[in-house]
């Protein structure tokens, strides 16, 4: 299966979340870019429209790191590693989002809205009503501030529901596909494991590359995954992949640990294509 390749703005991002508050001089993104066939005046495009939304910063050495306007989804995305250890045992109960009474938004505070629960599992049951399962190690009040921070507005009314109607139940039951994302946990785990074996053979470019994109791929699935339970989903196989994507981690780093020294810039997280920010695909089925 064929991997989506970064664009400029979704390099930047990732190189930059990749450094933990270090920061990058544009040579080392140029020199990254281009082995993703990105071309610098693209990349140079990229920069500049991310420095004024405020989603990269530049230091006073003319280095970048990531701004403020990125650092909510990243962290998200960063935590998929350990996005095991963000969840309890599920009693049966639900939390539900209404936005019903929230006043009309223009479209970027929809999208806003809309990635704001989708990236904490959220799923329409009726329009403008969205709701997942309640076994996130979070409070009502934790729960707030996180999809706030992620793009909810404050006034959309949260409610923790005990019970649902037999019929509202068994719909709640439906709206995540069990035997999908299945599939999706064998096939990034089989990913994983054939790069990892192909990794320390690659030259270092071939590795960096490869390494960006596979890793990406399994970041991807688990920032977005809905960590559902049983039995809205396979807990164990999801556990098996964020073990595996830790392993591939430390052999990404080992890929790319070059580069970045000689750059300045040693880092702690392997760079992981995931469109982070703007380029998560916003979920069509959430209501908003």
């Amino acid at each position: 299966m064929g991997m989506r390749r970064p664009t400029a703005k979704s390099l930047t991002l990732d190189l930059l979340s990749s450094l933990r508050g270090g920061s990058l001089p544009v040579a080392a993104l140029v020199a990254a870019a281009g082995l993703f066939g990105i071309e610098e005046n693209a990349l140079r495009v990229a920069i500049a429209r991310l420095l004024a939304g405020g989603r990269i910063a530049r230091d006073e050495r003319g280095r970048y790191r990531l701004g403020a306007a990125a650092l909510a989804v990243d962290r998200r995305v960063l935590g998929a590693r350990r996005a095991e250890e963000r969840t309890v045992r599920w009693q049966g109960c639900w939390w539900l989002v209404h936005a019903g009474a929230l006043p009309a938004a223009r479209a970027p505070g929809r999208r806003r809205r809309v990635l704001a629960l989708r990236l904490l599992g959220f799923e329409s049951l009726v329009p403008r009503l969205a709701l997942r399962p309640d076994n996130l190690r979070l409070s009502l009040s934790e729960l707030r501030d996180e999809l706030h921070e992620l793009g909810l507005e404050r006034d959309a009314l949260i409610v923790r529901a005990s019970e649902l109607d037999a019929s509202s139940e068994a719909r709640a039951r439906r709206l995540w596909r069990y035997e999908a994302l299945g599939t999706s946990y064998r096939r990034l785990l089989a990913e994983l494991a054939a790069s990892e074996a192909r990794l320390g053979g690659l030259p270092e470019p071939a590795a960096m590359v490869e390494s960006f994109l596979v890793g990406g791929r399994a970041i991807r699935q688990l920032a977005l995954d809905p960590l559902l339970p049983e039995p809205l989903a396979p807990e164990a196989l999801r556990r098996e992949l964020a073990r595996a994507l830790r392993r591939y981690d430390r052999a990404g780093r080992r890929a790319w640990a070059g580069f970045m020294a000689r750059h300045g810039a040693p880092h702690v997280a392997t760079p992981a294509h995931g469109e982070r920010t703007q380029g998560v695909p916003l979920d069509p089925g959430v209501s908003a």
